[in-house]
């Protein structure tokens, strides 16, 4: 085939998979408009949702036993929104917010569920109102304490032979000789399972069953029914039964002018990344370009297609990957321009530049791939919707780099631009001593450590706490406002205009004195809710007479709750276990991949260092930068970027060690490669700034309070890359082959 015609079909090929997938973003598939960004499902922030209120039927229940209601509870919710929202409220009361679902009472009806699973022969049960199993606490053979997991899962009826939905429950080693008792001493009885007070199987024992395994069966018209109960009882009981007492349809907290700000942000740092890249890099930059359109449009349909909830700081963060995705193009066009510098051919140095590039995209890539996975499987809440996001960035970002970055990249030469001026080169330059100005990394890294362990004891010092943490931390007081049928501020259908939602919540403020609140409105019900940090008996007298005699309220409608924390302590250990685990596995990778333990050891080095550095800036910003769910997610993404960095500079070092002689000084070998990476490491930190500066200039607040510690995360991830992780690696290997001395 004639190469033109060959480049024009490769060109035109990608033109039109990124004209087939702008359709999707903009109009979708089908009826239900598939994938279309406009169908992505958005948090209470941005869309709002159904907020339910549930009151435990004991009248006196322990703290203990709130807060774990609180922790199921929001372990259930987590099944049908990684984003939704689970606090205490008062003394007894459990509040679920959860965001832009289709049918949210039927999700919220079975949250409150006991989750109770009791095994009792059927000759001991008596039917009662609405079928109600009754029976003698005594004649319980077993409980859901003895099951270790449950699954849903299909299985041939004994008596039809047709398929039919189940659930297998896989009982504990006690369980599993209590059951094989039972079953042995019954057999041709019928013995019933009770989830809940209701008889769902009543099967007859056929034999005696010891290997630990029970169906519940002949309940499940559909197949989800089952995954429901399944998911129930492996999360456990409630320790408390609960009752629905409120329930109502909220309006987003943020509002649209935010949604609308946050993509403008979007567009502006994209245009901006574009540009950048066509000026370091020329044609290559413009193929990146095409590839960062393709790269953000398949995103937004996986985030449709995979029912992602997308809240203001998942925006940010999808946000960030658009120009963190530009990374391993950076490592390829370096590449590229390096072999051009030799004086090979364009087509051979293309060829050649992937090649080079593909161990350093792979590795980075699939390191923090490592981490996403870990985070997703063991983290809970906020988490989880990050490591959602996060790994379909990286998987797409992959693949746009590898496949449709070359594909283009040849499109292009065999159209006969292959000459060396359309993609620039670099000369071999003189190496940088990274290695020999350690002490000055260790003077700068040890003062922000100094600067740091300052500023929390003067946070504690000054407001008992070494951060500001919001109420997604340590909870607060909400105040539910409801103001007559139409009181001025209301559109006539209960519902308050933006203006008057901003003037109820600057009133709060300054009635009370607090920075910082959040509100959200009861659609159709005239109500708004306030809520802010714990507020004293007097704060809150104050807010009911001012809001009383300004706006005409009764007091009775103005209501007044201790709220708990939305992140739990339980939530808050399984990110930071989560967080180790993650970092423990990626040692594990680099290890392997790269035979030897110094890579990893230094690479969490530099990770660590540059989580301090962003915890710095909390602790030293703290009059305006709070500590909420945001932190979690900022803190993950540093440690997600941060990886990725080192990755480059140590598969350069692997590179050049495996070409050198056994002669060749360590040390020049580190100072060259890092040199060799050097405008990668920079490049890739700018056009990642690019969109975080962006954010930080046009966002509202509180996409600031997420933008402004990334800034410093981004600078010190290019700084403990470039400065820290090899020079680190070179000394540990140094301490490994140093001669012990003779006793």
């Amino acid at each position: 085939m004639n190469s033109k015609v060959k480049g024009i079909l490769q060109v035109v090929g990608i033109v039109l998979v990124a004209a087939a997938l702008c359709f999707v973003v903009f109009v979708g598939i089908g009826a239900g408009k598939r994938g279309s960004a406009k169908n992505i499902r958005l948090g209470l922030d941005l869309a709002g949702g159904v907020s339910v209120t549930y009151e435990a039927n004991k009248a006196n229940p322990t703290d203990q036993e709130m807060t774990d209601t609180v922790y199921k509870m929001q372990k259930r919710v987590e099944n049908e929104s990684t984003e939704a929202s689970v606090y205490q409220e008062g003394a007894n009361r459990v509040t679920v917010d959860v965001p832009d679902v289709s049918d949210p009472q039927a999700i919220l009806d079975k949250l409150g569920k006991a989750g109770s699973l009791e095994f009792v022969m059927e000759t001991d049960i008596k039917k009662g109102e609405n079928d109600q199993a009754q029976f003698d606490k005594s004649k319980v053979l077993m409980d859901g304490s003895m099951i270790q997991t449950a699954e849903a899962t299909t299985q041939a009826d004994q008596k039809t032979g047709k398929n039919e939905n189940v659930v297998k429950l896989t009982l504990t080693g006690k369980g599993a000789k209590k059951f094989a008792t039972i079953t042995g001493n019954h057999i041709g009885d019928a013995l019933s399972i009770v989830y809940d007070g209701k008889v769902v199987s009543s099967p007859v024992i056929q034999a005696e069953i010891t290997d630990g395994v029970a169906i519940i069966s002949g309940s499940f018209d559909q197949f989800s029914q089952a995954e429901d109960m399944a998911s129930t009882l492996r999360i456990g009981a409630l320790p408390l039964e609960l009752k629905n007492i409120r329930s109502n349809i909220v309006g987003a907290k943020l509002g649209v002018t935010s949604l609308k700000t946050s993509i403008y942000a979007g567009i502006v740092g994209l245009i901006l990344v574009m540009i950048f890249m066509i000026v370091m890099y020329r044609l290559p930059g413009v193929v990146a370009s095409i590839s960062l359109a393709i790269y953000t449009s398949a995103a937004l349909v996986a985030m449709n297609l995979l029912d992602v909830t997308l809240t203001l700081p998942g925006i940010a963060g999808v946000i960030l990957a658009i120009g963190m995705a530009v990374d391993a193009n950076c490592i390829i066009f370096t590449r590229i321009k390096e072999e051009i510098g030799t004086g090979k051919t364009v087509k051979s140095s293309i060829k050649l530049g992937f090649d080079k590039a593909l161990s350093a995209i792979i590795d980075g890539n699939v390191t923090t791939l490592i981490a996403a996975v870990v985070l997703y499987i063991k983290g809970s809440g906020t988490v989880k919707g990050f490591a959602q996001t996060l790994a379909i960035g990286i998987i797409i970002s992959m693949v746009t780099a590898i496949f449709v970055t070359r594909w283009l990249l040849r499109g292009f030469v065999n159209l006969g631009l292959e000459d060396a001026k359309f993609f620039g080169t670099i000369k071999e330059r003189k190496t940088i001593n990274f290695v020999g100005n350690a002490k000055k990394y260790i003077v700068i890294s040890g003062a922000i450590l100094l600067i740091c362990i300052a500023g929390l004891i003067i946070n504690k010092t000054q407001t008992g706490n070494i951060l500001n943490y919001s109420l997604d931390f340590v909870g607060g007081t909400s105040t539910s406002i409801t103001f007559d049928a139409g009181a001025k501020g209301f559109d006539g259908q209960g519902n308050a205009t933006t203006d008057f939602k901003q003037e109820i919540e600057k009133a709060v403020k300054d009635i009370t004195g607090v920075q910082a609140a959040e509100l959200s409105d009861v659609a159709g019900e005239n109500t708004l809710i306030v809520r802010t940090v714990t507020l004293s008996e007097k704060q809150q007298k104050d807010v009911r007479d001012q809001i009383s005699a300004k706006y005409n309220v009764s007091q009775d409608k103005i209501e007044q709750e201790t709220i708990s924390a939305s992140v739990s302590d339980e939530m808050r250990t399984d990110a930071v276990f989560a967080t180790i685990l993650a970092a423990i596995f990626m040692l594990i990778y680099i290890w392997i991949r790269f035979k030897n333990l110094a890579f990893g050891a230094s690479s969490v080095a530099a990770l660590i260092h540059d989580v301090m550095v962003v915890f710095t800036i909390y602790v030293v910003l703290s009059h305006f930068i709070t500590v909420g769910s945001t932190f979690i997610a900022v803190m993950l993404t540093i440690v997600g970027y941060s990886i990725n960095a080192t990755i480059v500079i140590f598969d350069r070092i692997r590179e050049n060690k495996a070409k050198a002689s056994s002669r060749s000084d360590m040390m020049e070998i580190v100072n060259q490669s890092i040199t060799q990476t050097l405008s990668r490491s920079i490049n890739t930190s700018i056009t990642t700034l690019i969109m975080v500066v962006v954010l930080a200039i046009m966002g509202v607040d509180s996409v600031r309070q997420f933008s402004i510690p990334l800034i410093a995360g981004i600078v010190s991830g290019c700084y403990s890359s470039v400065c820290l992780a090899g020079t680190i690696w070179f000394f540990l290997n140094k301490i490994k082959k140093a001669p012990s001395k003779k006793k």
